[in-house]
């Protein structure tokens, strides 16, 4: 296991994180535990749940298992969903901010978050209400650092700059969808985060799956998450089919020619780009565990990387095509 800093901070997370979105559903409590168990066992130290995963039952059950090893670990949760049903229960209000801390300290048994991250942007709240609230939570000692997850970069770049203006902590990181077959990101918010120092902690790192290639020579899934698509969003339905399955196959093509399962080359690729930090990848069962912590220990050469990047990219469009043809290098 390798390890890496999280943007401009001087905090210090596993190239892999362990997601717990399925924790206390899919997966059993029990299996769950001895999964967290395996994983800070195997190098990692990084650990991302949020308030709303099963109804805050993901919590309870990291906060169990890191009970008596919290100082091993680097803690991330998240706020903004609905939790309840007044009028407050979500989004990021001050309000909202500041009963979700406090009820996610609770359940995760800690006085204290390392990255507390705002889950997707809320066009009520005035983002300056919002980061004054995490600065104070910061200066309480209640949140060590503060992300973002889902922003476009118009809504990051805001964030940063308004709290270069107010003189707030920073986000430090962003957690955006990111894989093989959803690269949107690509085309503004990476540049921006590569630009101001953001590390990227990409979630659904094997699109929901597909990448895994067990949907192979299915038109429409009928099992796994992309059978219930991801809260209404799909690598599956964003792209289309031709385009996904010409990407898998490249993946299957190099994990046989070099001994690794499509989920390991998959993962490998990320941790390989620039700018990402460290992929959440989440595991249903042990035995998917295991698989994809195999995806550290190694790299991908130079050529397979290339590869992927190519089979992969986004399509050029306008600005991008117009910007890299008059692009300026001594």
């Amino acid at each position: 296991m390798q390890y890496k800093t999280v943007g401009k901070s001087g905090l210090v997370v596993s190239e892999l994180c362990l997601g717990t979105m399925t924790f206390g559903k899919a997966t059993p409590e029990d299996e769950s535990i001895t999964m967290i168990d395996q994983f800070l066992e195997d190098g990692g130290n990084f650990i991302d749940t949020a308030d709303v995963y099963v109804g805050g039952t993901s919590e309870e059950i990291v906060g169990k298992a890191i009970k008596e090893k919290r100082h091993d670990v680097i803690l991330a949760t998240k706020v903004r969903m609905k939790v309840g049903d007044r009028p407050n229960d979500v989004g990021y209000s001050r309000k909202r901010v500041m009963d979700g801390i406090e009820a996610s300290l609770k359940r995760l048994q800690t006085d204290y978050v390392d990255l507390y991250q705002l889950h997707v942007w809320d066009q009520l709240t005035p983002i300056e209400e919002t980061l004054r609230t995490l600065d104070d939570l910061i200066s309480s000692g209640k949140v060590r650092y503060i992300g973002c997850s889902n922003f476009l970069a118009w809504q990051l770049m805001k964030s940063l700059s308004v709290s270069e203006q107010k003189g707030f902590a920073k986000f430090i990181s962003i957690q955006p969808q990111y894989s093989l077959v959803n690269r949107e990101m690509d085309r503004e918010v990476m540049s921006l985060c590569i630009e101001e120092g953001i590390g990227v902690l990409p979630w659904g790192p094997l699109g929901s799956g597909f990448l895994s290639g067990k949907y192979e020579g299915l038109e429409t899934p009928t099992f796994g998450r992309l059978s219930q698509g991801l809260q209404g969003e799909s690598s599956w339905e964003n792209k289309g089919l031709a385009r996904n399955f010409h990407i898998v196959n490249k993946v299957k093509e190099i994990a046989k020619q070099i001994g690794k399962t499509p989920a390991q080359v998959s993962l490998n690729w990320l941790l390989m780009k620039e700018g990402v930090t460290s992929p959440i990848f989440g595991a249903r069962t042990l035995e998917q565990y295991k698989e994809n912590i195999g995806a550290t220990g190694w790299r991908l050469s130079e050529e397979h990387f290339n590869e992927l990047n190519e089979v992969s990219a986004l399509p050029s469009e306008y600005p991008t095509r117009f910007i890299e043809k008059f692009r300026r290098e001594l």
